[in-house]
């Protein structure tokens, strides 16, 4: 598989507080490659930093895409696309209007069709079709949810990063929040999936890393770490807000 995103030696620091610490992590093109990990492991400076919304230090490289290591404008021309764990909706502004500033930096491409690509977002996300003149700031937390996701798909990205796509949302939203990204999954989206909900996120995705603390834990296939004894007792036993004395014992066990 050709890697889309490669990091090596790669941390973010807040002045003195180091939030990511020499991390190196590999996405592959056609597969989902997941970040799981404690509040405060340093996952969302990990996104942030690799959409270039934040400084770093190390390497970035998108060996398949070269020229998106420059700026988070190359990057969107590229496109990579972030749904953040904030989901930073326009709130006055209805949910058709979201998602068309999705593709706003499509707008000049020869062939480009916005109707086409809304009827496609809309035909995923019909929910958002019922409400498509409704003010975004009006919506659910599923719903705005779905209009974070389905703005980030307007652009038909070649690599789709989320942050947290399950935050906060009812069990039943969650659920559907998962089969959607294994339907882009298997529509050969590429997704970078940063998650608290490891056990979901792990059951859908190819590669895994475990971060803490902001450094990598463990690494490897995500079936061999979903069955990893350390990762059932810190992660998988119970829920996450219940998991700190497993964590801790991951730590003391690298």
């Amino acid at each position: 598989m050709t890697a889309l995103l490669k990091l090596e030696r790669f941390s973010v620091r807040y002045g003195r507080l180091l939030a990511v610490n020499d991390v190196s992590l590999e996405a592959r093109a056609g597969e989902v490659t997941t970040v799981i990990g404690p509040n405060g492991a340093g996952k969302t400076s990990l996104v942030n930093a690799i959409m270039g919304l934040i400084p770093f230090q190390g390497s970035l490289a998108f060996p398949a895409l070269p020229e998106a290591s420059r700026s988070i404008e190359a990057r969107i021309r590229a496109r990579i696309s972030l749904v953040p764990e904030t989901r930073d909706l326009f709130g006055p502004m209805s949910v058709l209007d979201n998602l068309k500033l999705g593709a706003f930096a499509l707008r000049r491409e020869a062939g480009f069709d916005m109707a086409s690509r809304v009827a496609e977002v809309f035909a995923l996300f019909p929910r958002l079709a019922e409400r498509r003149d409704q003010r975004a700031d009006t919506l659910s937390g599923g719903e705005r949810q779905m209009l974070a996701l389905g703005r980030a798909l307007m652009l038909g990205p070649s690599f789709l990063m989320l942050d947290e796509p399950s935050l906060g949302l009812a069990p039943m939203i969650v659920a559907e929040m998962f089969r959607i990204i294994q339907r882009l999954k298997d529509d050969g989206v590429s997704i970078l999936l940063i998650e608290q909900n490891a056990r979901a996120a792990l059951r859908i995705s190819d590669r895994a890393y475990v971060l803490e603390n902001g450094a990598v834990h463990l690494a490897g296939k995500a079936a061999e770490i979903a069955a990893d004894p350390r990762v059932i007792d810190a992660y998988l036993g119970g829920s996450m807000a219940h998991a700190d004395d497993g964590r801790q014992r991951l730590s003391g066990r690298r």
